[in-house]
């Protein structure tokens, strides 16, 4: 029983003969019988413990170069003029090389092709008749009632575009880390200059409603105590959390 396998790079003896071929910038119409043969034998000899069917694939392709090998080794017969009369050896295995390589390269294209069209998903063409054979419709409407749907449309169309700016000025009002720590550093000089040591996490809330602010004051904290600019306490679990000052001095940050 035969079959087709891979060995390596090379499907059949013609690939691996074409590999040789081009590995060793050769022309294809000028083949140099005799190196190609023994660089071709010696893949032969890794090949003995392999299918006997594909073996014999190569063998016979083996015995062809050999053939050929030996038929170049013969003087040729040339005319008065000096041209060989008799057909290069190699002629034959030329044609043969340049239809693989024509047949490889389109089985390549179609390759190529297979795997575009695998991406490619068509939809099933669909009956439509019944709304081609309906006439169209005309909307009956006086001028008043088309004025009137004129104006509820730019209404509905203000409406959102006021929406849409409200939304985006929150969005730029949104303040940053790097700004909540610059207005936390401002409210404790504040209170430092009145005497306070302590103030508590909500007060450096601006905006106790929105979670954003939440958020985002309480990062800036974690930020601040990590760079010991504050610190924190908290008597009790779930309890008021009261925020004082750490090693680093605030009062000479600009």
């Amino acid at each position: 029983m035969s079959y087709k396998v891979s060995l390596q790079t090379f499907e059949g003896p013609f690939d691996l003969l074409v590999y040789l071929i081009e590995n060793a910038q050769m022309s294809i119409y000028d083949i140099k019988i005799t190196e190609i043969t023994r660089q071709y034998m010696e893949y032969i000899e890794n090949m003995k413990s392999m299918d006997v069917t594909v073996a014999t694939e190569f063998m016979v392709l083996a015995a062809t170069l050999i053939d050929i090998k030996s038929r170049m080794l013969l003087p040729r017969t040339a005319d008065n003029g000096g041209a060989y009369i008799d057909e290069d050896p190699r002629s034959e295995l030329v044609e043969r090389l340049l239809e693989y390589k024509k047949y490889k390269k389109g089985a390549d294209i179609l390759k190529e092709r297979e795997g575009v069209m695998s991406l490619v998903y068509e939809k099933p063409q669909e009956d439509i008749s019944a709304y081609l054979e309906e006439p169209d419709e005309y909307l009956a409407l006086d001028i008043r009632q088309f004025a009137s749907a004129f104006e509820l449309f730019l209404r509905k169309k203000k409406k959102e575009e006021d929406v849409r700016a409200h939304y985006t000025r929150i969005e730029r009002e949104k303040a940053t880390i790097e700004s909540r720590m610059s207005y936390i550093k401002n409210r404790f000089k504040s209170a430092f200059s009145h005497g306070l040591k302590r103030l508590s996490l909500k007060e450096l809330i601006p905006n106790r409603k929105d979670k954003y602010d939440v958020v985002v004051t309480f990062i800036s904290v974690l930020q601040l105590m990590r760079d010991k600019y504050l610190d924190a306490e908290q008597k009790s679990t779930y309890g008021e959390i009261s925020i004082i000052p750490g090693e680093r001095e605030i009062e000479n940050e600009q």
